[in-house]
């Protein structure tokens, strides 16, 4: 087996496979913290905001393990001492298996929401008393923190004071809140009384909240309650940088397993001139190499050259690869750019001879089309009337004026975009009619409006949705 044969072998068995297993425990040595990323750990920030595949319920799974926990502590101080609990995610607790199922109950039952989390606060904090209130099950314990309030005060009081005996802090997580409902009406609620929970925290120095929520689901009527100012004054967001997602991908390449990862290893000696710093049986990326895209660039030409084509007009693969898998609000998911890596490598590994590095510039546009297609298929677990409405447009070519992407829609639906059926969660702004639509995918990042009322569609989507560009990459699979 040639070098190159080697290497994207290590490259494919470095990266993860299409399907992501969300909530599994993450493996130390993927474990990677961009600059933007570490003040969305800290403590002091209650709601942390991102879109799908950017590591909402990643960092929900690592901050509630210890081991993970304790490697972000070197980064992340107030972590360093902390006790972690999910209140509601995909991962859950034998004191907090709140599920959709009982949620539904409960609300059926005439609870309301705010009841429902303060009782999820009350049922953990009351364990970290090793004094549990009434726990048979969800009804019994939200009917008694209902008839108690002043008792529930007291528990926050006196585990808060625990903590700050022991000089530690408790926190609570929750993640994966569009589980919650299949309305925007009851999901909204059920957000904004959670999130007035949260507020209630904020006087304690030591309990604290940390609420994962995508971009629709921080509304303006998800926070328009008193002093919910608070509250949006510690929101960050989850944001991937050319940067982090180059630094990300060499952290999994250079704990590639086998034989390839001598070979990886080389190429990041004779770039940065040293070898990579080994922590216990894994290694990681040096943190002038995840700051220095320069540095990153010279990596990534050994792998892929300087160019996407035969001369320089073609564009460069470092940034290639990251804008041409971004949204339409310019942002690129790390599942998205490794598995495009991937997909490039195991093309280039079946399909190319005689290439001058391991990865070559056609398949890294063969990685695009198949990263297009997962990303799609992930956004529509989410919203899956996004089906719906872009499938109609396949075969056409963008950028396409709107009047004719609204004819297409009046053709399927004539009954208006009310007649789309969905499972879950229709597009938000139905009242004013395909307009609204299209501003909702807008939003999204599938549609980018333009100022002459044409709309375009970034590769990252058009490539899943079947639509052409004259001189993008091409939709469906087309061999190299």
């Amino acid at each position: 087996m040639s070098n190159f044969n080697i290497i994207l072998k290590a490259i494919i068995d470095s990266l993860p496979a299409e399907i992501a297993n969300y909530g599994d425990p993450l493996d130390l040595k993927d474990l990677y913290i961009p600059q933007a990323h570490k003040k969305s750990l800290h403590l002091y920030s209650n709601l942390v905001v991102g879109a799908r595949g950017v590591g909402k319920s990643t960092w929900t799974t690592a901050l509630a393990n210890q081991d993970t926990r304790d490697i972000i502590g070197v980064d992340v101080s107030d972590l360093k001492n902390a006790s972690v609990h999910i209140g509601f995610g995909l991962q859950t607790n034998s004191t907090s298996n709140l599920e959709k199922s009982i949620i539904k109950q409960l609300l059926a039952s005439k609870f309301n929401s705010y009841d429902i989390w303060r009782t999820v606060v009350i049922r953990w904090l009351s364990v970290e008393l090793q004094n549990p209130i009434p726990m048979k099950n969800w009804p019994e314990s939200v009917m008694w923190a209902k008839n108690n309030p002043e008792t529930c005060l007291k528990i926050m009081e006196d585990a808060n004071n625990k903590f700050k005996s022991l000089s530690k802090h408790g926190v609570i997580l929750f993640d994966s809140l569009d589980l919650t409902s299949d309305t925007w009406e009851e999901m909204d609620s059920i957000t904004r009384e959670l999130l007035r929970i949260v507020l209630d925290m904020k006087p304690y120095s030591n309990i604290h909240a940390k609420v994962f929520l995508r971009e629709d689901q921080l509304s303006r009527t998800n926070t328009n309650f008193p002093d919910s100012s608070k509250l949006l004054a510690t929101k960050t967001e989850l944001d991937w940088k050319e940067l982090d997602l180059h630094g990300l991908l060499w952290q999994h390449l250079i704990n590639a397993p086998g034989e390839g990862r001598n070979e990886l290893h080389q190429y990041y000696i004779n770039v940065t001139g040293k070898k990579p710093r080994q922590l216990n049986n894994y290694w990681v990326v040096d943190e002038n190499v995840k700051l220095d895209g320069q540095i990153q660039r010279s990596l990534f030409e050994k792998l892929a050259g300087p160019w996407m084509g035969r001369d320089p007009r073609r564009g460069v693969p470092y940034v290639w690869s990251v804008s041409h898998l971004a949204d339409g609000n310019k942002r690129t998911s790390p599942r998205s750019f490794l598995v495009a890596i991937r997909q490039a490598a195991e093309n280039s590994l079946s399909k190319v001879e005689n290439h001058i590095y391991p990865l070559h510039y056609d398949s890294i546009k063969k990685g695009v089309q198949s990263a297009s297609q997962i990303r799609v298929n992930e956004v529509a677990e989410d919203y899956p009337w996004i089906y719906n409405l872009c499938q109609p447009l396949s075969g056409k070519n963008v950028p396409i004026n709107f009047f004719e992407v609204e004819n297409i829609w009046i053709k399927e639906y004539p009954k208006g975009p009310e007649s789309i059926i969905s499972k879950k969660l229709p597009p938000h702004d139905l009242e004013r009619g395909w307009i609204g639509v299209k501003k909702e995918l807008a939003r999204l990042g599938i549609f980018v409006e333009m100022r002459d009322d044409r709309i375009n569609m970034p590769d990252l989507f058009r490539v899943g949705f079947g639509l052409g560009r004259k001189g993008g990459v091409p939709p469906g699979d087309q061999s190299i």
